[in-house]
């Protein structure tokens, strides 16, 4: 029996002890859940159910929890049910009905954990969207990890997600990028403002290549043409390392384009329609201020140029257009001071900031050996890297990492810890269990043991406490991943799966799954081979939504 539907039977409990009653079954709600108690002796699950109902029909929560007790006590699967402080109900399922979820796992396969929870929205989830003027950085890493895995956990919950990198291919930086890569390609020192690594200096060779005669031309044309090679060569490179992380968008959106495509001047007129912009010394505000902004901001400048926030404006805009209703943007901790302004254009816009806006800010992150922070790359020259990251502890190793805590949390990734081939170090941890299941199954092949079809089944004979505490822990496999979806917090599910080994571990150690030497094969071995499975099954679904990989040998 899952927890969903445990749920439904004391759902329909409740509804035959209001009709006993002459209570109005109206007061009772669409869908109500069960808990783990935090205390294994305290049963299974438990219910709040008679608490939530005392008021609303004036029956007293202990008198309303022994009725629902009795009532379910009547239930198949259910063994016992007992009333606790103010009127808590602690529910202990037989081993049959418990045991059941094993098979419920297995038959299910990928689409374990996976519910319509998030069906009916239009997500936008736009995240790492680096400057195309270097390589990704540790911290926008951070969000690759964090956000592919945010991605996989909405559509898992239903949701109708479109991933989106916006590249800032316009503006004074992509000037600072081309005067740079002139430079280089001239052997000159980069410009007081400009960027520097050997990475500029492979740019501009890559240009000339391309094109030998750039440096023949006059300064101002070379460094157009070094400005449009070297970006596009670029934004090849971010895509190709990000590619290799494991993390592809559905979009790559160009900042040249809005200008282009006069969406900036659209975004103008749309928001002066709704009575929020107006004009001192010389430039185009938008009057922010009204809808918290500690300031108003200028979209134009009195010289005609356009500010970024301008394009901020009509980016937003152009996801909104097209039918994204809610729009998620991930940015780094020294973006902070932008969730006001965002707000705030999105209420100038006519939309509800709380629902059409969604700002997640990440923590810095630190590559770490031996307690020191690394912080030079070679090629980067002054931050380490997307590869610099992969070299040190590999893709699956960073990628948990990186998921693995709250990104409003600062992170050290202890390379050592994250390289070692041991317990304390998490994905190795959760990787063995991957590969420990799938050892056990090949094993089992080989002697002759097979789970049979569901019908051979004996859920009943699943009835040793490691078993049961292992099959309550894959039980919280769904409730977890739809939290994770709806809370924004992929580490959730990182956090489970440790938990989750741990209870494999302890069960693998306690219960033997397959037979010693002539011993006869037995229904309880087969029973233990389909929570072997079902564990297996669980533990690559999650991994899976943190693009983690579930090895079968390590």
């Amino acid at each position: 029996m899952t927890p969903a539907e445990l749920a439904e039977v004391v759902l329909s409990a409740a509804h035959a002890v209001f009709t006993e009653r002459g209570l109005d079954p109206a007061a009772l709600p669409a869908h109500t859940a069960v808990e783990r108690p935090r205390n294994p002796d305290h049963g299974d699950y438990a219910s709040t159910l008679a608490l939530q109902l005392s008021k609303k029909v004036g029956v007293p929560p202990r008198e309303l929890a022994a009725a629902l007790a009795d009532q379910l006590g009547r239930a198949a699967g259910i063994k016992s049910v007992e009333i606790a402080g103010p009127g808590f109900l602690n529910i202990r399922l037989d081993a049959a009905a418990a045991g059941q979820l094993a098979r419920v796992i297995v038959e299910a396969g990928a689409e374990y954990g996976r519910s319509d929870r998030l069906a009916g929205q239009r997500i936008n989830l736009e995240f790492v969207s680096a400057n195309p003027t270097g390589p990704v950085h540790i911290g926008g890493v951070r969000w690759a990890a964090v956000g592919d895995a945010l991605s996989r956990l909405l559509r898992a919950t239903g949701a109708d997600v479109g991933t989106e990198y916006y590249f800032n291919d316009a503006g004074s930086q992509i000037d600072r990028f081309a005067r740079s890569l002139l430079c280089a390609a001239k052997g000159e020192p980069a410009p007081e403002d400009g960027y520097g690594g050997a990475y500029i200096a492979e740019i501009a060779e890559q240009v000339r290549a391309v094109r030998p005669d750039v440096l023949d031309l006059p300064d101002a044309q070379a460094q157009e043409v070094f400005r449009v090679e070297g970006v596009t060569l670029m934004f090849a490179e971010i895509r190709s390392s990000l590619r290799g992380f494991g993390v592809e968008f559905d979009t790559y959106f160009n900042e040249k384009d809005l200008h282009d495509r006069g969406e900036l001047d659209l975004a103008l007129d749309r928001l002066r329609a709704q009575g929020h912009l107006y004009e001192a010394d010389g430039a185009t505000w938008l009057r922010t201020t009204d809808f918290g902004d500690d300031k108003d901001r200028v979209l134009r400048k009195s010289n005609g140029e356009w500010t970024y926030f301008a394009a901020d404006c009509a980016y937003y805009l152009d996801k909104r257009e097209r039918g994204f209703e809610r729009v998620v943007i991930m940015l780094g901790a020294d973006h902070h001071g932008y969730i006001g302004r965002m707000k705030a254009m999105s209420a100038c816009f006519g939309d509800d900031p709380a629902v059409n806006l969604e700002i997640l800010i990440g923590q810095l992150v630190n590559l770490v050996r031996d307690g020191v922070p690394l912080r030079m790359s070679k090629r980067a020259g002054t931050v380490v890297t997307l590869e610099d990251l992969v070299d040190a502890i590999g893709v699956d190793a960073a990628r948990y990492a990186l998921a693995r805590y709250s990104s409003d949390s600062p992170i050290d990734i202890d390379v050592e810890l994250w390289t070692r081939a041991t317990r304390d170090n998490p994905v190795y941890y959760v990787q063995y269990v991957a590969a420990r299941t799938a050892s056990v199954g090949r094993n089992a092949a080989e002697v002759g043991l097979s789970r049979g079809d569901g019908a051979g089944f004996h859920p009943e004979l699943l009835d040793h406490d490691k078993e049961n505490e292992l099959l309550k822990a894959l039980a919280e496999f769904p409730a977890v991943v739809a939290a994770a979806a709806e809370l924004r917090e992929p580490h959730r599910v990182a956090r489970y799966l440790e938990d989750l080994a741990g209870a494999y571990h302890r069960f693998y150690d306690n219960c033997r799954v397959l037979p010693r030497g002539d011993e006869e094969v037995t229904d309880l071995h087969r029973a233990r081979l389909w929570l072997n499975d079902a564990t297996r099954t669980v533990i690559a679904n999650g991994l899976r939504l943190l693009g983690v990989s579930a090895p079968e040998r390590m």
